[in-house]
């Protein structure tokens, strides 16, 4: 079996070699951890499933619930961010650590990453927070990618926007 030292770069990532990752959470270097922290990094948001796709044309056989069990055991280790968009599957990235947020399209299902625009955590605070100590705020930004919008005469986007609490609606500004 080969082993790699792929650099992650994705901003925010911390740059260093996966087995070097591993190893510094007190985790054994297997090919499926490798493989798992490889997929990722060149394929951020991705499903489980895709997921094993890759590790299985990286190193073979391996079992769809090897990859669960690793990517499950890769998060507890703050090795790897899981996210869940409503509606999706949950989806899994390296970039950790940051305190960033996700656009995801309402047509296509992409994800993308946003810097947050306080930077640290947590940006929002709650009007009431409940006797609870808010350490994050998850940010989930909606809306449709340039491929989708391409397709929407340039005349009928502003159609697409769907008014929000800050976006005054046509009969709100009148």
């Amino acid at each position: 079996m080969t082993t790699f030292e792929p650099d992650l770069t994705a901003p925010g990532s911390v740059q260093r070699a996966p087995a070097t990752m591993l190893r510094q959470v007190g985790m054994r270097v297997t090919g499926p951890r490798l493989a798992v922290l490889r997929a990722l990094s060149e394929q951020p948001h991705t499903d489980a499933d895709t997921v094993a796709h890759a590790v299985r044309e990286r190193i073979g056989s391996v079992s769809t619930q090897a990859v669960y069990d690793v990517l499950r055991a890769l998060t507890a280790a703050g090795l790897v961010r899981r996210i869940e968009p409503a509606g999706s599957r949950s989806r899994y990235e390296t970039r950790v650590g940051d305190n960033h947020h996700h656009l995801v399209c309402r047509d296509c299902g992409a994800v993308a990453d946003v810097d947050c625009a306080i930077g640290a955590a947590p940006c929002l605070i709650p009007f009431d927070d409940g006797g609870f100590l808010v350490d994050e705020a998850e940010v989930t930004y909606w809306g449709r990618c340039a491929r989708c919008c391409s397709d929407v005469p340039p005349d009928q986007l502003s159609a697409l926007v769907q008014p929000t609490a800050h976006t005054p609606s046509t009969t709100e500004s009148r």
